[in-house]
C-alpha cells in the first residue's frame, strides 16, 4: 500500500478516500481547499498515470470543484499539480474569493498558514463528505 508524503499528512486532514485516491482537506483557515493525492508510488506527474487513472481522476477533480464551489459561493476555482516541494503527485483544489488574504495572486507562498484548533474542521466539510459520498478514512 503506497504512503502519503510526510508534508501532505502534515499539512492536510483525511476528508475520505476512493480506492485510487486520497481525498484530503488543507488545514488553512484562510481558503477552503482540498488536496487529491492518487495512491500509486513513485508517481510525480499526471501523464505517468494510466488512461483509465487519470480519467477517474479528473472525474474526482471535477466533482470536488464543482461542490467545493456551490457550497462556498466561490468567486473562482484554482486547480493545480505543482509538486515543486512534494514528489508525490496531488491535485490542489481551492475555493477563492475575491478579496481573500491572496487575491488576485496564487495561494502558494503567500501569507502565513491559519490552521485550524485540535478538534475542529471546516463547516463546509460534512456537507461536502455527504455530497461526495466517500467514508472518511
Amino acid at each position: 500500500m503506497p504512503e502519503l508524503h510526510f508534508r501532505l499528512s502534515a499539512d492536510t486532514r483525511a476528508l475520505g478516500e476512493t480506492t485510487s485516491c486520497w481525498i484530503r482537506w488543507m488545514n488553512d483557515q484562510r481558503f477552503p481547499w482540498l488536496v487529491l493525492v492518487p495512491k500509486r508510488d513513485g508517481i510525480r506527474e499526471w501523464y505517468e498515470l494510466d488512461h483509465e487513472e487519470q480519467h477517474e481522476l479528473l472525474d474526482l477533480m471535477n466533482r470536488c470543484a464543482l461542490h467545493l464551489q456551490t457550497l462556498t459561493g466561490a468567486d473562482k476555482i484554482n486547480i493545480g499539480a505543482l509538486g515543486n516541494l512534494v514528489p508525490q503527485l496531488h491535485i490542489h483544489i481551492v475555493a477563492r474569493h475575491e478579496g481573500d488574504p491572496c487575491w488576485p495572486g496564487p495561494v502558494w507562498g503567500n501569507g502565513s498558514v491559519q490552521p485550524y484548533a485540535a478538534g475542529q474542521q471546516p463547516a463546509w466539510l460534512p456537507t461536502l463528505r455527504d455530497r461526495l459520498s466517500y467514508r472518511c478514512a
